[in-house]
């Protein structure tokens, strides 16, 4: 079965390689499931190191393939910067975020630099 939904012929080459970093970043989330429940449920302590470790490789994995999609896909950008290292409430980030991108509640408004 292929990954795509619309005919391969149709896609830029830009679309196929975001469509392939989305697919190793849910891949790599995945890994980090697996990895996380072999740590839970083990009670050998060292081999709950070796999976921590291998865990915490394929968050690095992840937090890669995040970046990349910041970098070369429209709006991950602007919904990182409104989320991530949020504080407080995620339900409320939106909400905390003013119409120029600056985060309300940390208070810090440097304004026109002109």
């Amino acid at each position: 079965m292929s990954q795509y939904h619309e005919p391969f012929e149709s896609l830029d080459e830009k679309t196929r390689d975001i469509s392939r970093a989305i697919n190793s970043l849910k891949e790599e989330l995945e890994a980090v499931d697996w990895y996380n429940q072999r740590v839970n449920g083990t009670n050998d302590p060292e081999l709950k190191e070796i999976m921590a470790h291998n865990r915490d490789e394929e968050i690095e994995h992840a937090c890669m393939t995040i970046e990349w999609l910041r970098r070369n896909m429209d709006k991950w950008d602007d919904e990182l910067k409104t989320y991530l290292f949020a504080e407080g409430s995620v339900l409320e980030a939106e909400e905390n975020q003013g119409s120029e991108g600056i985060n309300k509640s940390s208070g810090i408004n440097i304004g026109d630099l002109k």
